[in-house]
């Protein structure tokens, strides 16, 4: 009888050991990318990052993403009650904002009392908000949402992060190589002893090249008086439209550890929306490109993450009226982006003025800084102050080694049809900035320059 006990015991504790063991394995969870808060932000870097096909997983303490306000009396930010309004259309359309906005209006198109037309200033609040988020999400393949979880601490174990939640009450560990922070008070990055940028000086850099390296582009920045702050001139849109730049969104200290609602010191609120989806589109391609290619964020390459942006229809540059519908749009954003062409501020917002003539003194500087030949090519031409349709062609000759007699004949062929330019084909006429940006896009790609996290070209 004693034997049989004592093998029964040693039976159940071999059954205790296995469970044990089993249930250990089975509350480790890997994935690639994990954004821990169901903010906007966070929703928008998660999406973005499994639609970039990576394995993303979204950590959130609620049933639905939540648009969080600061309440009176209280330093951080909660969630409040349904309230606040946000105008949803703006005169900047960008990838994953564009997405939630016509969602918005196909889920309330015919609502009694409420205009969803075009230019309409909609009433958006919080829950209703998260719902239309929840429902982005749940089309998004490679993407698995924790809800009910709450975020207990941080670690690093070679080149993955380990971080443990509680999900339902019951702890898990979630094993990734690249963590976004989208909580609003930043608990992640004070968990893994990180830091945080400060937005307003990184694009206050003198002679900053840093709108090279754009990822999101935003509209004003809440609780700040930046209408007589005078931004680098030439290098940035003056605030308050703004582009931001790669490195404001990677933390300091450490690697592969990005995020979003830390970059404004102010609590977001509704009437941030468009911004935090556009800087969460932006992170999850960073935080993708660093999965994906099993490399850290000290080794970003600015024109990939910024070509699969692209491809997704985020802004670089908030060139206000060049909108995604104009089939010169790409072309437009990537010269914008190589510096080639500036926008300039005007009542109407940040503008690229795409019928207006190319200034020499604005293209020089930067085509010689581009291409070394280009500086032999000024001097040989000595164009006047207006760059011309010859020029331009004469130029693009010059650098692809094209014989002039063949090339002009083939973009006089291409001018109307390929191109669609509204103008005639003429030589001698100031050509405008959008023909530019496409011809040069076109036969130089500026874009491909390789450039440093500071903007800089990289031989």
């Amino acid at each position: 009888m004693r034997l049989f006990d004592a093998a029964m015991i040693k039976k159940l504790i071999l059954i205790l050991f296995v469970s044990y063991f089993s249930s250990a394995y089975a509350q480790t969870v890997k994935t690639d990318v994990l954004v821990i808060g169901g903010t906007p932000g966070g929703v928008a870097a998660a999406i973005q990052s499994a639609r970039s096909k990576v394995k993303t997983i979204l950590v959130e303490r609620d049933s639905i993403p939540l648009i969080y306000e600061q309440a009176p009396g209280q330093s951080g930010q909660v969630f409040v009650s349904p309230g606040g309004t946000t105008n949803l259309n703006g005169n900047l359309s960008s990838g994953i904002w564009d997405e939630f906005r016509t969602r918005f209006r196909e889920c309330h198109k015919g609502d009694k009392g409420l205009d969803t037309s075009h230019k309409s200033l909609l009433s958006v609040d919080s829950r209703s908000g998260g719902a239309i988020l929840k429902k982005m999400m749940d089309s998004v393949k490679n993407l698995t949402v924790f809800t009910n979880s709450t975020f207990l601490g941080i670690k690093k174990d070679n080149e993955y992060w380990e971080v443990t939640i509680t999900q339902n009450g019951k702890p898990k560990v979630v094993r990734a190589r690249v963590i976004v922070d989208a909580t609003p008070n930043g608990v992640v990055l004070s968990g893994a002893g990180a830091a945080s940028s400060t937005l307003d000086s990184i694009l206050n850099t003198a002679d900053s090249k840093l709108y090279r390296t754009a990822i999101a582009v935003g509209d004003g920045l809440p609780g700040q008086h930046y209408n007589d702050i005078i931004a680098p001139k030439g290098n940035y849109p003056p605030f308050p439209t703004y582009s931001i730049p790669m490195k404001a969104v990677v933390a300091k200290q450490v690697d592969n550890l990005l995020y979003t609602e830390n970059l404004f010191p102010t609590s977001p609120g509704i009437g941030a929306l468009p911004r935090e989806l556009t800087i969460g589109q932006g992170v999850g391609a960073i935080a993708a490109y660093c999965a994906f290619f099993k490399t850290t964020t000290k080794s970003l390459k600015v024109r990939i993450i910024q070509g699969e942006l692209l491809d997704f229809k985020g802004c670089l540059l908030p060139f206000a009226d060049v909108p995604q519908k104009d089939r010169d749009w790409r072309a437009i954003q990537q010269v914008g982006a190589a510096g080639v062409l500036k926008g300039e501020k005007k009542e109407s917002g940040f503008v690229f003025m795409a019928d207006g003539p190319v200034a020499t003194a604005e293209i020089k500087p930067v085509l010689t800084e581009i291409y070394t030949r280009a500086f032999l090519w000024f001097e040989k031409e000595k164009p006047g102050e207006k760059f011309t349709v010859g020029n331009t062609l004469s130029l693009i000759s010059d650098y692809t080694l094209t014989d002039p007699v063949v090339l002009n004949a083939r973009i006089k062929s291409d001018w109307k049809t390929r191109y669609q330019f509204k103008l005639d084909f003429d030589t001698n006429r100031p050509i405008t900035r959008r023909e530019f940006a496409v011809l040069i896009n076109r036969y130089l790609n500026p874009f491909a320059r390789t450039v440093d996290l500071k903007g800089n070209l990289v031989n």
